[in-house]
């Protein structure tokens, strides 16, 4: 017989489970895989002491991984989007001309912009990332500027756009989750938005100018850089077709997959016009496993040759095991009693808007689902917000600074393992110059307490 966990025993779980995570992230120096892998076998076992039948346990895994199957379908695409990219030419025309326009004292600051802008439009971190996001990390590469903070501003900028922009499924989300207006839930947003989006700024700014990266560029290797580019690739206006589309398409709100379909053959097409040099078989390949040129020169090769179906392979697997310990969670009954025993907690309003943030930012630790961080503590709280007079809107903007941005910040969460493949850094590096992702959830706590942009209903 089912026994329920009491929030003790679920507190257990949950810093048994992230010990043992971090222990092999931080100490071993492992992936997070096989740890979270144990964990998933761990709690099998607890459910099935705890009287739940195997046959009940497995369907909460299937399920679990059932949230992530269009993810999964989406990293899979962006693979061999990143490739076919870098084969029609695309990518390498983009690093060719941004040398050009981007400073290296102002390229973190011009990347977070850059981002934003992007991220905006089209109402996405994914499609940000795998676009301008790949490009600049390739900029940055060449200019000397440390991966980590190169990726914190991309990514602070990327995230802006799935919290703010009218475009993001997880705004619209959050805003329908607790029954408010679309654009009174993304004004209300700019209280916590704009004082981290500043404060991020003049960091990013300060960082770029106090750094010795332009004393010590070398102009002759960029010189270098961009000849072999040239050499190698058909630099042309033609090559940046295939993501116009795709950001066009992004903008009128079509849904990301066939996006992504449509962008890839565009790219497909564009790489037998335009890159006479690689012949069929060679860029059906590269889809698969990625680019694998040798120009001769290792900072070209190191930006080019990546990309194709397998890289993604490893973040899928991460994101399928993540999403099956989620699964088992639920089954378990542990996220209920997380979620009671942080509502048992509550004494005044302030404390109904920080445990809003505790439990969307635990929601995504324990199943590294951005969704279900918005969806399970928006059910759960909403009463609470009625109960002590907060408006609705203080709700879903709580849901997306510690549910939609926190996400990215989380190894073995969907948004996390992506970013990370894309752009070749781990999470746990750029995880402390991710500003705007941090410094939102941060404002949205101290404004809680300090009654700072908190909306109250009239009595």
């Amino acid at each position: 017989m089912k026994k329920k966990l009491s929030f003790i025993e679920a507190l257990g779980i949950i810093v048994l489970i992230l010990a043992l995570i971090f222990v092999c992230l931080f100490i071993f120096k492992v992936p997070p895989h096989i740890p979270i892998l144990g964990s998933v076998i761990l709690l099998g076992f607890f459910g099935f002491i705890k009287g739940i039948k195997w046959k009940e346990l497995e369907k909460g895994i299937i399920e679990g991984i059932s949230l992530g199957i269009k993810p999964i379908l989406i990293l899979s695409l962006v693979g061999v989007l990143i490739s076919v990219w870098m084969m029609s030419g695309t990518i390498p025309t983009i690093l060719y001309f941004g040398f050009d326009f981007l400073s290296p004292h102002y390229f973190l600051v011009s990347s977070l912009f850059i981002t934003v802008l992007i991220s905006t439009f089209t109402g996405s971190t994914f499609t940000t990332v795998s676009t301008v996001g790949v490009a600049l990390m390739g900029v940055s590469s060449v200019m000397g500027i440390d991966p980590a903070l190169a990726a914190g501003a991309i990514i602070s900028g990327a995230a802006f756009g799935d919290k703010m922009s009218p475009l993001s499924d997880t705004t619209n989300f959050a805003a329908g989750i607790v029954e408010v207006d679309m654009f009174t839930h993304i004004r209300h947003m700019m209280w916590t938005t704009v004082p981290s989006l500043l404060l991020s700024s003049v960091l990013f700014l300060v960082l770029g100018l106090q750094g010795n990266t332009a004393d010590n560029l070398d102009y002759e290797q960029i010189a270098v850089v961009k000849e072999v580019l040239s050499n190698e690739f058909t630099l042309s206006l033609l090559t940046l077709i295939s993501p116009l589309i795709v950001l066009f398409l992004s903008i009128r709100r079509k849904d990301v997959v066939p996006t992504l379909i449509i962008g890839i053959l565009t790219a497909f097409i564009t790489t037998i016009l335009v890159q006479p040099q690689f012949a069929v078989g060679e860029v059906l390949l590269a889809l698969q496993d990625g680019v694998s040129i040798d120009s001769g020169n290792k900072i070209v090769d190191g930006i080019v040759n990546r990309g194709g179906l397998q890289s993604m392979m490893s973040s899928v697997s991460l994101v399928m095991i993540a999403l099956s310990l989620g699964g088992l969670m639920k089954t378990v009954g542990v996220i209920t009693a997380f979620l009671e025993g942080i509502i048992s907690l509550i004494k005044r309003s302030g404390d109904v808007i920080f445990s809003t943030a505790l439990a969307s930012i635990g929601v995504n630790l324990i199943t590294g689902e951005q969704y279900l961080s918005v969806l399970l503590p928006g059910q759960t709280f909403k009463p609470l917000y009625n109960k002590y007079g907060l408006e609705n809107k203080n709700l879903a903007r709580t849901l997306e600074d510690a549910g939609t941005l926190v996400n990215p910040l989380i190894p073995w969460g969907v948004s996390g393992a992506f970013i990370s493949q894309v752009l070749g850094v781990s999470v746990q590096t750029y995880v402390p110059w991710a500003f705007f992702l941090l410094f939102c959830p941060l404002f949205s706590i101290i404004f809680a307490y300090t009654g700072i942009g908190v909306a109250k209903k009239s009595s």
